[in-house]
Order: structure tokens, then sequence, then C-alpha cells
């Protein structure tokens, strides 16, 4: 085992790793937050703004990571840890020091967690445990998400208004890059400090970081695509368009236009995530309408605030 304050980009790299060793064998056991991409995206945007409240631990079998904990502490003026973590499937039974570890760092805290609904093994851990379904995940605006796929066989050609037009991210600049994704996301944190942290995690690619430019300049959709090549699968994270700009076919263009890109650049396969409780259908209906469709979900939990044996 390796414990530390916090996750450096040759963590990063291991633990992308066995969550393709883990897609490999059993893709319905990724994790939200754990897949190739969401790792990058999420060490990448919050490295500036709050990583020394970030612990991890690292697992190993004979020289090879096998398991890890990334849990995210409470701030001071809250109460709530939250925990990304991956077992693989050959190492089942790591889930319990997973399990013991996250209450030993977080303890007094109300932690939450969020395995695959398709690990039936870990959701008897955690359950176990002491850990429940998180009430504020259930209902018609839940919180939960599901992950969506399709191939890459035969994508459509997609079609932009009069005077728009596709740009990458190094065409279009980093300025333009965050605005981007700050005007699609109201209450995003996200800075140019972020930005650069995403440049700098592994597997970012600014031909795969797409945008739609209006004819004023604005940028008005954007998608970042996460290329796992061991696995010939992309992933989009993230997918935002300007509310200024909504309602024009630009999120179908961006993410065709991304899928067309990706499939040049190797891949054979698609996945996104989105929100599942049926009061949030927006996303979902973008993503269906381009030939996504569900593969698996997660399942809240939110465990007792005093560790178990």
């Amino acid at each position: 085992m390796v414990d530390d304050a916090g996750v450096a980009v040759e963590d990063l790299r291991l633990m992308q790793g066995l969550a393709q060793r883990v897609v490999a064998v059993r893709p319905d056991l990724v994790n939200s937050d754990a897949s190739y991409g969401e790792l990058a995206w999420n060490w990448g945007k919050g490295l500036a703004a709050d990583g020394e409240r970030w612990r991890r631990r690292l697992w190993f079998s004979g020289g090879e990571l096998v398991a890890w904990g990334w849990a995210r502490l409470p701030r001071p003026e809250a109460t709530g840890a939250y925990l990304i973590y991956q077992v693989h499937p050959a190492h089942a039974g790591l889930v319990d020091e997973v399990i013991g570890w996250y209450g030993a760092t977080a303890p007094g805290a109300e932690r939450t967690v969020i395995p695959s609904a398709a690990d039936t093994f870990g959701l008897e851990r955690w359950a176990a445990h002491g850990y429940v379904t998180d009430p504020a995940s259930l209902g018609d605006t839940g919180s939960w998400t599901q992950l969506n796929e399709r191939d890459l066989a035969d994508v459509e050609q997609p079609v932009l208004p009069s005077g728009f037009r596709f740009r990458t991210a190094d065409e279009a600049g980093p300025e333009a890059a965050v605005r981007a994704h700050v005007d699609a996301w109201a209450s995003t944190t996200y800075t140019a400090d972020s930005y650069a942290g995403v440049r700098r995690a592994p597997g970012y690619r600014p031909d795969l970081h797409v945008l739609v430019e209006a004819p004023d300049g604005t940028m008005a959709a954007s998608a970042v695509l996460w290329l796992d090549e061991a696995n010939a699968t992309v992933e989009f994270e993230p997918v935002g368009t300007h509310p200024a700009y909504r309602r024009r076919g630009l999120g179908r263009a961006v993410l065709l236009h991304g899928m067309r890109r990706a499939r040049a650049a190797g891949a054979t396969h698609a996945t996104v995530v989105c929100l599942g409780a049926p009061g949030h259908p927006k996303a979902r209906a973008l993503y269906y309408g381009v030939g996504f469709r569900m593969f698996t979900r997660d399942a809240p939990l939110v465990g007792p605030a005093t560790a178990t044996a």
C-alpha cells in the first residue's frame, strides 16, 4: 500500500491504467468518476482549486496497481466527504480495505461514495459496513448518473448553421477554451489555472478538444474528448453549449464532429455520462439523439459518521 496527501501525475497515470484494465474485462464495473477521461478531467480542473483537500491510497499486487481510493475531505464550513475508488475485479476483496481506509481518513464526516450498480460484490461489502442508498440521489430530480455508449462504425456528418464553424482548442486559444466552458456551466469554478491543469493531465489532446465558433467569434459549444487508445474508446467529458446558442443543433453537431475526429484517431467506441433521473431529460435526450444508449448506472451511497471495523 502507498498512502499520500495528494495525487501526483505519476499516480494519475497508474489510476488511469487500472481504469483501462477494468474496461478491458468488465467495463460495467468502472465507477462514476473513475474512468480514464473523468479522472484526467477532475484531476486537471481541481488541482489548482482544492488539491490539498484530497487524500489517496494505492494498493499493489506484484508491482501492479490493483486498487485505489481518492477521498475529498470536507471544507471547514462543510461536513461531507466524497470517495472515488476502483478495484480490479480479480482483487475484489480489497474493497473492504478501501472502505476501512475511507472511514479512517474522514472520521466523523458524512461519507458518500458512488459504486457501479453492476458491482454486486462491492455493493454487498459497502452495505456490510453500514452504507445505504443516499436519499438525496432518489426521486425525479435525483443526482445519480448513467453511462451511455455507442459504436463509431457509422457516424453521420454534422451540420452547422450558416456562419458557424468547428475549431480545436489550439486554434481557439486558451482564453476562448476557458470562456466556452464558463459560459456553458453557470455554476462552474473553472479558471485559466483549471485549464492549465487539464492540459497537463495525461490523455489530454487539443485536437480532440473541439469547439463551435459563432459568426461573432463566441465559442458557442465545446467538448473535451479523452481517447483511451488501449481499448479504442473515447469519452466525452465535458460537453456544453452557451445558453444564448441552445436549441440550434450545436450540441448535436459538436458530438458528431467529435466522434468523427475520434474515429479518425483510432476509436471504435464512445461513452458519455449524464444525469439519469427522469427530471433531468435534456442531456439524455441530446445523447440519445446521436445514437447513445444507457449501458450502466451508478449507485450513490452514504455511510455512517464513524468508521466501521
